[in-house]
């Protein structure tokens, strides 16, 4: 039997286009001699839909879909995502379903049974899980066909109280198939290669799995669909970040033999290159599915203003990217000067607008209210909202879209203005913590010097004040950082943190700032996960909450 994996880069609710697309994949599969292709979980509708599946317009719309493409399913067989409605009255109205697509209408479904409701998951809002298994048989193969979570509850610590594979292995199946919206991390492909692998060592079955690619907003999907013998490593497996497609022979996979010397898991990403990847797809994306071309962002010499411009030009091209410096009285030449030559370096357009003259003539409007009371934090706001007026006028006027700059581990501690450097349509770096920026720019920088050096080396430091450094408020990035990964990332209490090695008043003090400033980050835009713990929808605390803060 000839098996197609058919990757694709989906849209949410955008039915024309995921359809036409997965029927072209079928009539590519079909030309080439494949009995069955596959596709992706929720690939109908695209995922995550959320609410969507709140209209019964909506489900009509997949189930009309789904008829569509059943029709070309002759002469050949396809497994679909998409949600299906329930006809029991008790329980929620849906089920999430992968349907055996053949001689033109749906022959079987298998619905998913462990419905993940953690992290960025929120799938048992919407549907019912399933307490029922079948093989699916097509041309003398019995199929166990399961959906992304049916097959990741292997471990010691099971999250669930049935294992899906466990059921259908009574029916003695040949193979596994499981359709997949597994979004992106910097871990998430070592930890689902070895997810597949501990199925495949348990069943003794090959696995052919077939995962989401492309961003949806803030989840970025990588893509690396794949396949796996029943000797447990993987056979081959598909691009990342890009559309895919290949066909595979059953008993090729049966008989597969790992070279020797060779990694079970195959290929293993840096990173840095993975973030830097996914970043690149994450841009691209949003623009592209909004319907928008062309970006705006505040260049100010810094680094990470400096990678967001070289990662957005990257994404768009140079020509679709301005870059807008926006000094004060306290800018330095030499941050003027690193900016002027990124933008010379990327070809992009640029402007240079000083804001003296604005924040001169809003100090004196405010100079009566304010009197004699001292420089402080109010000014230095004072200038990044005005950066922000002028970013957002451009914006709205030559119809460009913002890209805000800042990193995780500003906005962890709340080291931004609200309605100022916070300001933007997406935030590129807002799950990157500064430390990694550094190295984002090292790789940025491996073929040759795009970002200046300066940029690179120069402590950092918001010129909002005279002489000012970030380290005057902060601690230094590769103590913050550490601290801000085992609290968000690793769940780390404060006593863990002291345990581990780290000042309890620096902990105590990081840990307040974290959670006080929770208003914040609560109006941000959206930010491009690629961490464990982005935050975002998959990181939800109380904005008003005492705990350590």
């Amino acid at each position: 039997m000839k098996i197609a994996l058919a990757q694709i880069n989906y849209h949410i609710g955008n039915f024309e286009s995921n359809t036409s697309k997965i029927i072209a994949a079928i009539e590519n599969a079909r030309s080439a001699g494949a009995d069955l292709v596959v596709f992706a979980e929720l690939a109908v509708s695209g995922y995550p839909p959320r609410d969507f599946l709140e209209f019964n317009d909506f489900i009509e719309r997949c189930l009309h879909s789904v008829d569509k493409i059943a029709e070309h399913c002759r002469g050949i067989a396809a497994i679909v995502g998409s949600p299906t409605r329930r006809a029991e009255i008790k329980g929620k109205d849906l089920h999430n379903s992968a349907l055996f697509l053949s001689d033109g209408k749906i022959q079987a479904m298998a619905h998913k049974s462990l419905l993940p409701n953690y992290d960025v998951f929120d799938e048992y809002r919407y549907f019912e899980p399933y307490r029922e298994f079948e093989v699916i048989h097509y041309k003398g193969k019995k199929i166990a066909l399961t959906i992304c979570e049916d097959i990741w509850d292997i471990g010691e610590d099971p999250l669930y109280t049935i294992n899906p594979m466990d059921e259908l292995m009574k029916q003695l199946p040949d193979m596994m198939i499981n359709i997949a919206a597994s979004p992106f991390h910097y871990e998430q492909a070592r930890s689902r290669k070895e997810v597949i692998l501990s199925n495949v060592r348990k069943y003794k079955l090959p696995l052919f799995y077939v995962n989401h690619v492309g961003a949806q907003t803030e989840l970025l999907f990588d893509g690396g669909s794949l396949v796996a013998s029943p000797e447990g490593f993987v056979v081959d497996e598909l691009n990342y970040f890009e559309e895919d497609f290949r066909i595979y022979e059953l008993e090729d996979v049966e008989e597969a033999v790992m070279p020797e010397g060779g990694n079970p898991l195959g290929l293993i990403n840096d990173k840095i290159a993975l973030i830097h990847d996914a970043l690149l797809m994450g841009i691209r994306n949003y623009f592209g599915k909004l319907g928008f071309t062309k970006a705006i962002l505040g260049l100010s010499g810094g680094i990470d203003s400096a990678v967001t411009m070289v990662l957005a030009a990257r994404a768009l091209g140079p020509e679709h990217v301005r870059a807008v410096l926006l000094p004060s009285a306290f800018s330095s030449e030499h941050s003027v000067n690193d900016a002027l030559q990124l933008a010379q370096n990327l070809g992009s357009p640029y402007d240079l607008i000083s804001i003296e003259e604005a924040f001169d003539s809003l100090d004196h409007t405010l100079q009566p209210i304010f009197g004699d009371l001292p420089f402080d934090i109010t000014e230095e706001n004072m200038q990044a909202r005005i950066r922000a007026v002028i970013l957002m006028a451009m914006s709205n006027k030559l119809g460009h879209i913002l890209l805000n700059t800042s990193n995780k581990s500003e906005a962890a501690v709340g080291y931004s203005t609200l309605y100022g450097d916070m300001s933007g349509g997406i935030s590129v770096l807002g799950d990157v913590y500064k430390t990694d920026v550094f190295e984002l720019a090292r790789y940025i920088n491996k073929d040759g010097e795009v970002i200046p050096e300066n940029t690179i080396i120069k402590p950092p430091s918001a010129e909002l004040r005279p002489d000012q450094k970030d380290s005057d408020s902060l601690p230094e990035y590769e103590i913050l950082d550490k601290i801000l990964y085992q609290y968000i990332e690793r769940r780390k209490g404060p006593k863990e943190l002291v345990s581990m090695g780290f000042e309890k008043n620096i902990v105590d003090r990081i840990l307040k700032l974290v959670n006080t400033s929770e208003f914040k980050r609560f109006q941000t835009p959206p930010v491009l996960r690629v961490s464990t713990k982005a935050f975002g929808m998959g990181r939800r605390l109380p904005i008003v909450g005492k705990y350590l803060s």
